[in-house]
């Protein structure tokens, strides 16, 4: 079969237009009042685009934009999520820098172009492993626009369900998982082409020899493999569970010429190897609150209740009947690629049984187990369908352009579903962009505009202005996934943000027991629900009123110490939230302020200086 990669770009423009629509939506709604932001797909996008943002001002790779605190010789910075997955950002913040598209841009096309990569890739693999183009197309499409529904998520919860539609199609959250995403296909399809005999044999390797062009595909899938371990941790534990599950079925199903199969298999899991290495010594130079954050959990228990394991159960008893049936062989080296790909969802989700720990499985849930479960089904549909698929004929193509077309229908649906629940926040979020833009210009007159705080009263403007402006914020909600500040200075953080909104020990009481931001600023993430861990424990009564206790202390002995630790700069407020600043106003004196919409600016200077 002759790849023809018309079919390919049309369902990279169908994923790349589902992963604009959030954009037209917010255009939409805004209309000439857009101010020119991105609307982000998931809440945490606003800490990777300040991560890309510090990048393209040139900032270190070890930067943290919330507290300004970088890598310098002698301040020294540990490891974070962020500089250990430093691949997917570079690739955004270079050609940015290069070109100077500021941030919004930025993440705007680098979730287009990830879209569009990702489903050429999975098209290349579905169409080269079924022979047909027009089905590569169709299921592509399907793959990706199905990547919630093969979760159990997403619009299909409101649709059927009295649920809830979240969240919007979750391997193109940018840039994580989105271009990790694009990396782990590319690196199947590479794979595919490594283990295809006719690949092989018309590149002259008929004798069972290996040709240059199978060692370059073996190497283009391990620097796939590469890419991905320095893009996303679930990604690329999913990739080496995949290579593992296809090297074992191949060793003991042995297909014909197998000592190849080996070889080759061998190598792209040395090269991988070589990989890790760098790896395995940044993750061992992390800060504490990493850990803290990613709730590692030590437990043996098997995990066999997820949707994307039911998946890949169907995606079995698919192949025993067309092994049954005579439709192909168990040494088919197609049979043994969908085989290894129908096991990877039960090893992710059960590698804990062997190494005793678990890292917040519900994202190999929602961000690649899905998907890999997906493709695994439509594989094994085409091969069963393959005599068909391959004769080219009306049906045939008419059966693949109504997947296509259902598929696409599907698409749109999680589309309008899952976007509406973020419309509010990204209408804010652009409604406060000049805010952000004017301490951009700001920033030009101070001599270190990095260490400059400040401190907006608003929690999703404050989340927000790191990705726009340089300077960094008294408290945002995603400031602990970063290395700056310890896990006790980004508490102090939160205690000083309520004290200067004048927030007392009984409202704090109140935004403990009922809202999960507060749960998540004082006691980390996974108190607040069991959805990130095997050993969530909600909390009791007696920690919140600890916390509480803690909180009156502080403010009791809040001094021109506590004041001037952080020193603020600018103060953000949303002229419709009525904000008490009489504590504000005790240790900072206000100038008369600057209005930007429904926001005024303030330069603040502590009283006394």
């Amino acid at each position: 079969m002759k790849l023809r990669w018309r079919f390919g770009v049309i369902a990279g423009v169908v994923l790349a237009i589902f992963c604009l629509y959030p954009q037209f939506k917010m255009h939409y709604l805004r209309g000439d009042a857009w101010n020119g932001h991105y609307a982000y797909n998931d809440i945490d996008e606003v800490a990777y685009a300040s991560y890309v943002r510090a990048l393209i001002d040139g900032r270190p790779r070890k930067n943290d934009p919330y507290s300004g605190r970088d890598e310098s010789p002698t301040t020294p910075q540990p490891e974070s999520l962020f500089s250990i997955q430093f691949a997917a950002p570079y690739t955004i913040a270079v050609p940015a820098r290069i070109f100077g598209i500021g941030t919004p841009w930025a993440m705007t096309i680098a979730g287009a172009l990830a879209g569009f990569i990702a489903a050429l890739a999975g098209f290349w693999l579905i169409a080269r492993l079924t022979g047909s183009n027009w089905f590569g197309m169709a299921g592509s499409i399907a793959v990706f626009a199905g990547g919630a529904l093969f979760a159990g998520e997403g619009a299909i919860l409101e649709v059927l369900f009295d649920g809830f539609s979240y969240p919007y199609f979750p391997g193109f959250r940018r840039y994580i998982p989105a271009l990790a995403m694009a990396g782990f296909f590319l690196m199947c399809g590479a794979l595919w082409q490594v283990l295809d005999r006719k690949v092989g044999e018309e590149a002259g390797d008929s004798d069972g020899s290996i040709a240059r062009r199978e060692w370059a595909l073996a190497a283009m899938a391990a620097l796939c493999f590469g890419y991905t371990v320095y893009s996303y941790f679930y990604v690329w534990t999913t990739a080496a569970a995949f290579l593992a599950c296809v090297f074992l079925v191949s060793a003991v199903e042995r297909p014909i010429r197998w000592q190849r199969d080996l070889k080759l298999l061998t190598a792209i899991g040395t090269l991988c190897g070589l990989l890790l290495l760098p790896y395995a010594y940044l993750l061992s130079k992390r800060s504490d609150t990493l850990d803290h954050v990613q709730l590692l959990v030590y437990t043996r228990a098997p995990d066999l209740f997820r949707v994307p394991e039911y998946i890949a159960f169907v995606v079995l008893l698919i192949l025993i009947a067309g092994l049954a049936t005579g439709r192909f062989a168990m040494k088919d080296r197609s049979t043994i690629f969908t085989l290894a790909l129908a096991l990877v969802p039960f090893v992710i989700f059960n590698q804990q049984i062997i190494t005793g720990r678990s890292l917040q499985p519900i994202h190999y849930q929602v961000f690649i187990g899905n998907y890999v479960a997906g493709t695994a089904l439509v594989l094994a549909v085409g091969m069963i369908a393959r005599t068909y698929l391959t004769a080219n004929g009306t049906v045939a193509k008419v059966a693949c352009t109504a997947l296509a077309m259902v598929a696409t229908a599907w698409g749109l649906v999680e589309c309008h579903y899952t976007v509406r629940v973020l419309d509010e926040a990204n209408i804010e979020r652009d409604a406060a962009l000049p805010v952000a833009k004017r301490l951009e210009e700001l920033a030009s007159a101070e001599p270190d505009p990095y260490r400059t705080t400040v401190l907006a009263f608003d929690m999703i403007q404050a989340d927000d202005l790191p990705s726009v402006a340089p300077q960094n914020v008294l408290w945002a909600r995603h400031q602990h996934v970063f290395a700056g500040l310890s896990w006790e200075e980004s508490k102090e953080r939160y205690y000083q943000f309520l004290h200067y909104q004048n927030v007392d020990e009984r409202r704090l009481d109140h935004l403990l027991k009922n809202d999960f931001v507060s749960q998540i600023a004082l006691f980390g993430w996974g108190r607040h629900t069991d959805r990130l861990s095997f050993d969530a424990k909600p909390l009791t009564y007696g920690e919140v009123n600890d916390e509480v206790a803690n909180y009156w202390a502080y403010r009791q002995n809040f001094g021109i110490a506590q004041a001037s630790n952080p020193l603020l700069s600018f103060v953000v407020v949303n002229n419709d939230a009525r904000t008490d600043l009489s504590v504000l106003d005790r240790w900072y004196e206000r100038d008369a302020g600057e209005v930007i919409g429904k926001y005024t600016l303030y330069r603040v200077k502590l009283r006394g200086e």
